[in-house]
């Protein structure tokens, strides 16, 4: 089974970049579904964007055109760029896996076995 450890949060200025990385061990991801979901206090767990085994990407509506998940396969990590941040982009961000190509239902976190602790990201006006 994967290990995924997310980092790079932090508190940021509206405009601002961040840029998330979620290392994966135990297991290359290379074989897996992965996806960030975030999480704002008192919402339900959101997706975000999602990459399959074959690195196509899929992005939720909303996150179109500011945010880029990527990864590298050789060092077993998944990123996430978030540019032009804004205040309502402030949650906790979480990565997930599943050793199965992505399904149709991408942003659904009961499908994903494997969760990172989470980061969170703050963005101020």
């Amino acid at each position: 089974q994967v290990q995924l450890a997310e980092s790079g949060g932090g508190s940021v200025q509206a405009g601002e970049s961040v840029r998330l990385s979620c290392a994966a061990s135990g297991h290359t991801i290379n074989t897996y579904c992965m996806a960030w979901f975030r999480q704002a206090p008192g919402k339900e767990r959101e997706g975000v964007a999602g990459i399959d085994r074959d690195g196509s990407t899929r992005y939720a509506d909303s996150m179109k055109g500011r945010f880029t998940a990527s990864k590298d396969n050789t060092k077993n990590t998944l990123y996430l760029q978030m540019n032009s941040l804004k205040p309502e982009d402030t949650a906790m961000y979480y990565c997930a896996a599943e050793a199965l190509s992505c399904p149709g239902l991408l942003y659904d976190a009961t499908w994903y076995t494997y969760w990172g602790q989470g980061t969170q990201v703050t963005v101020s006006s």
